[in-house]
């Protein structure tokens, strides 16, 4: 019996210092900065074992003329938008859901809606491969931290560096750099990447492979080139389809598709996007769940569960002036045209100052503060004015002031009033072949057509009127149009050829 107590007391003891040693590492660990988690992509299967499965082509009934379904709004959506996916009209959705303020902008996402439906045949898909929310780059890109993602994978893709605009840039940098330009997120550039190539989960570097590195042959050849290539078109697609101008698929093999009326923006441009790489069963496997989804959510985790806001309901533009002087004539030089790059959105105008001649020569005028707002980011050419004050571009609404020269312009984190010097314009950045200021908006780091129903870039009255192709269009005021010159006051104008 005292051997038994004493063993008690042993036993007793190291029990008392076993849990003293368990609670001092749980507060050391308590202690330590939070470390970014990353899922490895080389671990896809073991973390998604768990993922339900689902089938992408659900069939949709036939519906009579005019039936009401059920329709919950998603981030962007306005009545013209709606109408348009479900051939329906403004007034008659107005009809059947009578909260709706008549002059609303934008729809509040998540508002439940009756929609009068009109049936097309050939519907494609009801799966939604990814929200708006992340393909953007807005606040859902907050935080993310490219190059520290980069270094927690096993592939060969984190050592890249290579040519980006004559610079010499490393793979974060290059992300980093397209991501921000054409306002994509930088998650979905990287799992574009890792889903057509392994390049963040395979350590081996195939340098043959890399002119059509995404699977593009043309003149945009190596890894960066392609990068950028892709950004343009994932960019012109989604935009497309937000603006009212592409509702079917057309793949290869000669068959078309109508988009699901309840489709979003992103997946349309991930499906225009596979069906210009891929065959028919890949294509289907890649905008299924076990496809690009697949992918995206083993990298970064589900993208559904996270704030799915981009554009909220009710959006209205800010009060804006012309971005010249009061009493002076500048011309109107470009119509709407892409904002950045090639493709849609035409989220741009341009205008340029009284000039002594053509071309890119210097010039003593400035373009102006259009708001008041505070500069978020400076480079080559560029000031982003950011007008909810807090200095990011990923949220609220950003003027992109492009071919701003370097001499003379602000600098980040200068804040500026309504009417206060940007900087001269020029043919810096980007190419001009004359000295002009280039204008795009974005909000929550989407941008806005310059020309929409909805939310036109509306400067001290005048509006941006769309021509058949870029830069033909017109600024209107009321009813008047104009091509060439304007005031810098909404009272007066230099009329054109109409």
């Amino acid at each position: 019996m005292p051997f038994l107590g004493t063993a008690m007391k042993i036993f007793r003891n190291i029990l008392i210092i076993a849990s003293l040693f368990i609670l001092l590492v749980l507060t050391v660990l308590s202690c330590q900065p939070e470390r970014p988690q990353y899922i490895v992509s080389q671990l896809y299967e073991e973390t998604l074992e768990a993922l339900p499965s689902a089938t992408p082509y659900d069939e949709r009934p036939v519906y009579e003329p005019g039936t009401l379904v059920d329709y919950i709004a998603q981030s962007g959506d306005s009545l013209e938008l709606l109408a348009w996916r479900f051939g329906s009209s403004r007034r008659e959705i107005l009809f059947h859901n009578p909260d709706i303020p008549k002059d609303i902008t934008t729809l509040p996402p998540g508002y439940p809606m009756k929609m009068p439906i009109y049936y097309k045949p050939f519907w494609g898909t009801s799966y939604q491969i990814i929200p708006d929310a992340v393909f953007v780059n807005g606040p859902d890109a907050i935080g993310f931290d490219t190059k520290a993602f980069l270094k927690s994978t096993p592939g060969w893709f984190k050592h890249y560096r290579g040519p980006v605009d004559d610079q010499s840039m490393s793979a974060a940098e290059m992300i980093d750099h397209y991501a921000m330009n054409y306002s994509l997120n930088p998650k979905l550039l990287l799992a574009l990447i890792e889903h057509q190539t392994g390049a963040l989960s395979n350590p081996q570097r195939d340098k043959a492979s890399e002119e059509a590195f995404l699977g593009f042959q043309n003149q945009h050849k190596g890894v960066s080139l392609q990068v950028s290539f892709v950004a343009n078109l994932l960019n012109d697609y989604f935009y497309r389809y937000f603006n009212m101008e592409l509702g079917a698929i057309h793949y290869k093999d000669g068959t078309m598709e109508n988009v699901d009326p309840w489709q979003n923006s992103a997946t349309v441009a991930l499906q225009l996007y596979f069906n210009d790489i891929y065959e028919a069963e890949i294509y289907k496997r890649a905008i299924g769940p076990d496809g690009f989804a697949r992918t995206f959510m083993g990298m970064f985790g589900d993208p559904w569960a996270r704030d799915l806001t981009v554009i909220p309901g009710s959006l209205t533009q800010p009060e804006m002036r012309l971005p010249f002087q009061k009493n002076t004539v500048w011309a109107y030089t470009g119509g709407p045209h892409s904002g950045w790059g090639t493709g849609k959105p035409w989220s741009a105008i341009d205008f340029a100052p009284p000039l002594p001649s053509q071309g890119c020569v210097k010039t003593e005028q400035f373009a102006l503060a259009v708001a008041d707002g505070v500069v978020a980011r400076t480079g080559p050419g560029i000031v982003m004015l950011d007008l909810d004050g807090d200095g990011d571009e990923r949220t609220g609404w950003v003027v992109l002031y492009l071919h701003i020269a370097e001499e003379g312009r602000v600098k980040e984190g200068d804040v500026l009033k309504l009417g206060d010097r940007v900087g001269h314009p020029s043919c810096e950045g980007g190419r001009s072949t004359g000295t002009h200021v280039h204008l795009a908006r974005k909000y929550n780091g989407q941008w806005i057509p310059a020309a929409s129903e909805v939310l036109p870039f509306k400067l001290s009255g005048w509006i941006p009127v769309e021509g058949e192709k870029p830069y033909e269009g017109w600024l209107k005021l009321g009813d008047i149009l104009v091509r060439a010159s304007v005031f810098s006051d909404a009272e007066s104008m230099i009329p054109a050829d109409k």
